[in-house]
């Protein structure tokens, strides 16, 4: 029946858009921990859920709900909308929480699967509930995509939760049955949890404290939050947002990246492995200096998946200009294991792209967002101060146009479809560079004339935009293949301006494709960019 509700909501093809960001540009989810269950509607089958906190307060973190999309194992950027999962609005007793009748904030969840003697599957929900009294709270329910009632009100007050558990909580069901909880921020916390609550300690049992060495005075681990467990192969592998040192990797200190470590066993002692993801994309310009090419500040939250053969880690980016619109990202990793006892965990470092689930590259002739840019830079590194964020070059501007509907039960037809789909790409400005990696340019017809139509709107600043191939500078590779001259004219409206490519019909294989743009008058944005696409 959820399903059947689900689809009666949108109705959409089965043929989605694959790209970075996976989920439709207006959806906001941070923090995605992903997960392989049993589809409850189609037996034998597997679906990928991710579960994550919701980006609706637009002002600060998160969201007063949060809601699942999942998409099937065989075809992972099929993903669909299954509905709010919990909303944490009532009391032990049905009353109100709050005075003001709304909600508690829920942060980064997570989400564990236990099996009865007799095969019957619980789901169980950790919200990440800030309200204080409530941060242990736990919800359950038989399906993956739920709804989830919370099971651990307190017998004394109608208005507190009972656990152990704190910020950031993340739980493991190992294959013994035996269930233990992770949480913490810049100090790492573990413990084996009783099985029939499912949020205190277990009998005799104790938690253990820096599990993982916190950031303050730890030179190698430095874990910040976002604890997240995975069991591969028989180690134990701890994900979690570290935080830089100053100067490392040539960069300021961030926490916008995960780590992770490896151990035999759930609670230690875990041994450093290396960075998953950097989500600033750091990369280095033609005269050798790292540059972050997407937003270089921000956080992330996310945890790794395998999705068939392939493994993936999901994480989140920024939008905008702060930190409330944040959206769920995926890239491919190779992981390693050494068995036996002491046996190390490679895990690669992933490369932030465009085309993120999509392993064999875009299709160059689909029409796709320009919001899916994995390159961002300007003519200046972003900065900031006490009175916000100041950019010198693009950004994607965060958009919201059905989302309040979703939450309302409101129809809508196919949340991909462009007339919506779309997070215009604003401030490019002389000196910016948008890049998008990696596009399939096997799929293109190489007995015709190949050109690129960029939707677009003038805002009556002279410049071009230049059309790279697998670089934006000539110095690393990169070939020139069109320039589209931008009057000074202003648009009201987006439209689509057509740009001829040389050549770009004899690749093969993947390729990135980069915009430079350029302009006499300096500072000001040439255009607004909303979709691109190659067609012959």
């Amino acid at each position: 029946m959820k399903r059947i509700m689900a689809m009666l909501m949108f109705c959409w093809p089965l043929v989605m858009v694959a790209q970075n960001p996976y989920l439709p540009m207006w959806e906001h989810i941070p923090d995605g921990e992903p997960y392989v269950f049993d589809d409850p509607d189609q037996p034998g089958r597997q679906r990928i859920y991710i579960y994550g906190s919701h980006d609706t307060r637009r002002t600060d973190y998160c969201g007063l709900e949060q809601v699942v999309w999942s998409a099937p194992v065989e075809h992972p950027t099929e993903w669909r909308y299954d509905g709010v999962i919990l909303e944490s609005v009532l009391d032990r007793d049905g009353n109100p929480l709050n005075a003001d009748g709304l909600g508690d904030v829920l942060f980064a969840p997570d989400v564990t699967v236990t099996t009865d003697a007799n095969g019957k599957k619980t789901y169980w929900l950790y919200p990440n509930n800030q309200a204080w009294g409530r941060n242990s709270q736990v919800a359950c329910s038989d399906r993956p995509d739920g709804p989830f009632t919370v099971t651990n009100w307190s017998k004394d007050n109608p208005k507190s939760c009972d656990g152990i558990l704190q910020f950031d909580p993340a739980v493991f069901t190992d294959d013994d049955g035996r269930i233990y909880g992770y949480w913490g921020f810049a100090q790492s916390w573990g413990a084996e949890l009783d099985p029939e609550t499912m949020c205190t300690l277990k009998t005799g049992g104790r938690k253990t404290e820096n599990l993982v060495p916190g950031c303050i005075h730890d030179e190698t681990y430095r874990f910040y939050e976002a604890s997240s467990m995975r069991k591969i192969e028989d180690k134990y592998v701890l994900i979690y947002s570290r935080l830089t040192r100053e100067g490392e990797f040539g960069m300021p200190a961030t926490n916008y990246t995960l780590a992770y470590a490896y151990s035999d066993h759930p609670l230690g002692p875990f041994t450093y492995g290396g960075t998953i993801i950097d989500a600033r994309a750091r990369d280095t310009d033609p005269q050798g200096n790292i540059i972050p090419t997407a937003n270089p500040t921000g956080n992330t939250h996310g945890s790794l998946c395998k999705v068939g053969d392939q493994w993936f880690v999901f994480y989140h980016r920024q939008t905008g200009v702060n930190e409330y619109s944040r959206q769920a990202m995926a890239d491919p990793v190779e992981v390693k294991v050494e068995p036996g006892r002491g046996g190390r965990v490679y895990i690669s470092e992933a490369e932030v792209t465009s085309e993120g689930l999509a392993v064999e590259g875009l299709n160059p002739q689909q029409r796709y967002p320009a919001a899916i840019a994995c390159w961002l830079t300007g003519p200046e590194p972003v900065w900031r101060d006490s009175l916000g964020s100041h950019y010198s070059g693009p950004y994607v501007k965060a958009t919201y146009p059905i989302e309040d509907r979703l939450l309302k039960k409101g129809v809508v037809k196919d949340p991909y479809d462009l007339s919506i789909n779309v997070n215009p790409v604003i401030n490019c400005t002389d000196g910016s560079i948008l890049g998008y990696k990696y596009f399939n340019m096997s799929l293109l017809n190489q007995r015709r004339a190949t050109k690129m139509v960029l939707n677009l709107k003038t805002l009556g600043v002279k410049g071009r935009i230049d059309v790279m191939i697998d670089s934006p500078w000539t110095e690393k590779g990169g070939q020139k293949v069109g320039s589209l001259t931008i009057p000074a004219s202003k648009s009201s409206r987006a439209k689509d301006v057509a740009v001829a490519l040389k050549g770009i019909n004899q690749l093969e294989g993947k390729h990135a494709l980069y915009l430079l743009f350029s302009s006499p008058v300096k500072g000001q944005s040439i255009c607004e960019i909303m979709q691109l696409q190659l067609q012959k």
